[in-house]
């Protein structure tokens, strides 16, 4: 009789990933690395990471419509999203947490530097955390981010997306990046997107209408599944003596 318990972390795949260098995503010919990476062990630092408590979070936390609103409720289409994050064996992540940020129905974000002439909302922080539950489910409602121009080349524009953030088991499946929603004319010239190797892996990015959990006359739904990097099983022997 045998059992398991949780081991180093698989090598990761780097044909997963798209390439540091692509000149079609222009800040990226600056902020790419010149010379090769290396490769290191696993120590502490990969294999560790915080650990969060639901009582650390207020009720607010994971609603992006009521957590900055002043005087009224924010303009724009409410969404709610939701999903599972799993490992890549297909086990649950539980206790992960999830930060997301956005900009508004509008495409501007509510930072100082964002000049877009698209209008702020007063009600609108585009800010949310939440955790996700022992089956590694999350939830969070929001608005709709817009699309907004951007300076990659001339009158291109980025999809609608939310940024997000997990922080997991250890700090090798730490995780930022973007998803976008389904049905988005702009993602199939998304400069960014195309770096993407394979077709499989950009619609990995997408989250898919859900019309099964939309809320009558409130709000659409998407569902946007997460997978991080999972650790091997160590088995042992029981000790039956």
């Amino acid at each position: 009789m045998f059992n398991h318990t949780l081991g180093a972390y698989p090598q990761r795949n780097t044909d997963d990933h798209p390439p540091a260098y692509t000149p079609g995503y222009k800040t990226s010919v600056l902020r790419s690395p010149k010379n090769a990476l290396i490769s290191i062990n696993e120590t502490l630092t990969e294999v560790t990471s915080p650990h969060f408590s639901p009582n650390l979070f207020g009720p607010k936390d994971n609603d992006l419509i009521l957590n900055y609103a002043k005087e009224g409720l924010p303009v724009g289409e409410r969404i709610i999203v939701h999903g599972y994050v799993r490992d890549q064996f297909g086990r649950p992540v539980k206790n992960a947490l999830l930060e997301v940020w956005q900009a508004n129905a509008s495409g501007r974000y509510r930072h100082p530097n964002d000049k877009f002439i698209g209008a702020m909302d007063p009600n609108f922080g585009g800010c949310g955390r939440t955790l996700t539950d022992e089956n590694g489910f999350y939830i969070f409602r929001t608005i709709k981010p817009g699309p907004y121009p951007w300076r990659n080349r001339i009158n291109e524009w980025r999809p609608a997306h939310i940024h997000f953030s997990l922080i997991a088991d250890g700090w090798a499946q730490r995780l930022i990046s973007q998803f976008y929603f389904e049905g988005d004319t702009l993602i199939d010239s998304c400069p960014i997107l195309k770096t993407i190797p394979s077709e499989d892996q950009r619609r990995a990015l997408i989250a898919l209408e859900d019309k099964n959990n939309f809320i009558e006359s409130d709000s659409r739904c998407y569902r946007f599944d997460i997978h991080l990097r999972g650790r091997r099983a160590t088995y042992f022997e029981n000790d039956l003596t």
